[in-house]
């Protein structure tokens, strides 16, 4: 197999002791095996670092940290990123799972198109694991406004390349952190789409509940008003075009089966 470089995988991880085993098999079941597992630990109160360390005593490409305090997400992942090492990063949360193929083929992508930021598709499964029947997918080049008006990587998916792109770190914002990373990066390199299935999202009971219209847009307001420091004005308009733009791609790019 052709190598293309170390991949550093970043895995923020707070109570996921039930599902971090399952993503960790994920990651070592991969065909491309030059990679590193950066598990950062924002303080879990259950027994994640039991799981992870022994499954880290067995890999020594899994590398876990704790956060000297509870921090959130966004700076979870911050501190992830300033221990990565390899040329890729890519993420993948505790509670998710990458097919086996998932980094070969879009590091393949990447690299035969000469691009620095991709994304791909996958589907949704339930808390247990059940699939849900979803399909989610994208827009073949997400450029900046692209991204304003729609998230439309989901996280597991994301790959990106540090030396054209850089080490990415973010403002502290508690919902949508991943988006607000994606902002960054977007705004050095479009994103492509590799319309391949790679991954798998697990649909947790947390996330489910439908949200109405205005908690979605205070949701979505930090993006713009805290993480990239707009004024009131613009972060109140890209807010509103996120909100329909979110709806756009469940209406057209989120498909049942």
């Amino acid at each position: 197999m052709q190598y293309y470089g170390l991949v550093s995988i970043i895995t923020p991880t707070w109570n996921c002791s039930n599902f971090i085993c399952e993503t960790i098999y994920s990651i070592q079941s991969q065909t491309y095996q030059s990679w590193e597992l950066l598990i950062q630990d924002d303080c879990s109160t259950d027994s994640t670092y039991l799981v992870v360390e022994s499954l880290a005593q067995l890999d020594s490409r899994i590398k876990y940290e704790k956060n000297p305090k509870n921090s959130g997400a966004a700076i979870t992942r911050n501190n992830a990123l300033r221990r990565a090492s390899g040329r890729w990063i890519a993420f993948l949360d505790s509670d998710d799972l990458w097919l086996p193929e998932k980094l070969e083929h879009q590091l393949k992508f990447m690299v035969m198109n000469n691009y620095a930021f991709s994304y791909h598709e996958y589907t949704e499964m339930s808390e247990n694991g059940q699939d849900l029947g979803v399909y989610v997918s994208g827009i073949k080049k997400v450029n900046k406004y692209d991204m304003y008006v729609c998230c439309w990587p989901g996280c597991l998916t994301v790959m990106y390349d540090v030396e054209k792109i850089g080490l990415i770190q973010i403002l502290d914002v508690r919902k949508n952190n991943d988006t607000a990373m994606w902002l960054k990066v977007v705004q050095k390199s479009p994103c492509y789409l590799l319309k391949k299935n790679l991954a798998r999202y697990r649909r947790r009971r947390v996330s489910i509940t439908p949200k109405p219209l205005w908690a979605r847009f205070w949701a979505h307001y930090p993006l713009f008003r805290v993480a990239e420091e707009m004024s009131m004005v613009r972060a109140t308009f890209w807010t509103l075009m996120n909100v329909f733009g979110n709806a756009y791609k469940k209406i057209f790019y989120i498909k049942r089966y």
